[in-house]
């Protein structure tokens, strides 16, 4: 089984990506926050499409939920964003995310990415606020869509990780560089190109969310693993046929 590789090995592998040959769009990423649970591999591997093997840790399938903004894309200069998503290995081998949902403030950049990308994305009222140094997310989907897909999230990122700091784990969750998604059966994918995340220790303060339960997902159990990071510039590639 290819999550069964040295962690090291499998860290190395996806800390590094290749220069994007063609880029379709570049962005800039910020206040972005990951929020991870591990869960037992079978209910989330149930909800990954086939061509796609479920990337485990440890042998636990990780579900992240992560809220930040968006910057600096083309036609749409700001807007906020929340993805639920899990990790896939590729048939080629790659190691990617599989998104369930993504929530946009921007109707443009709903249509544009379910047209382009063919990726599950909702329109939502948004809003992303500091105060003393913490972070509220909060988002509500718009009809035509449940208005109970929420989220009401505070967090207060703390100080960065040093470059030795960083475990496998770590690695395995945040330096995704491709994603997938599916277009009449069959399997689609677009690359990403950045720089390492300047990632940050957070403290939850407090998160309400139905997007686990939307999605036909488990209820997290716990408190998350949570991550942080200020500003990413990114280039993402346009979508291709797998």
């Amino acid at each position: 089984m290819y999550c069964a590789l040295n962690r090291l090995e499998a860290a190395d592998t996806v800390s590094h990506p290749e220069p994007l040959r063609h880029v379709a769009m570049r962005q800039t990423w910020r206040r972005l926050t990951f929020l991870h649970w591990p869960f037992g591999p079978d209910p989330i591997r149930s909800l990954v499409p086939a061509g796609l093997e479920l990337d485990t840790f440890d042998n636990a399938a990780w579900v992240g939920l992560v809220p930040f903004e968006i910057y600096d894309c083309p036609g749409i200069p700001h807007f906020p964003e929340t993805n639920l998503r899990t990790y896939v290995v590729g048939p080629d081998g790659s190691r990617a995310v599989w998104f369930f949902s993504l929530e946009a403030a921007r109707l443009a950049a709903v249509l544009g990415a379910r047209i382009g990308y063919h990726l599950p994305y909702f329109w939502a009222e948004m809003h992303v606020t500091s105060k003393d140094g913490v972070i509220h997310y909060r988002s509500r989907r718009h009809w035509p869509h449940s208005s109970g897909a929420t989220t009401d999230i505070a967090i207060q990122p703390g100080e960065l990780y040093g470059s030795g700091d960083l475990t496998d784990r770590d690695h395995f969750l945040t330096a995704r560089y491709r994603l997938y998604s599916t277009f009449r059966g069959q399997l689609r994918h677009a690359d990403i190109e950045h720089p390492p995340w300047p990632l940050a220790r957070a403290n939850v303060i407090h998160l309400r969310q139905t997007l686990f339960d939307a999605a036909r997902l488990p209820a997290p159990q716990g408190m998350p693993l949570v991550h942080h990071a200020a500003e990413l510039a990114v280039k993402i590639g346009p979508p291709e046929l797998h």
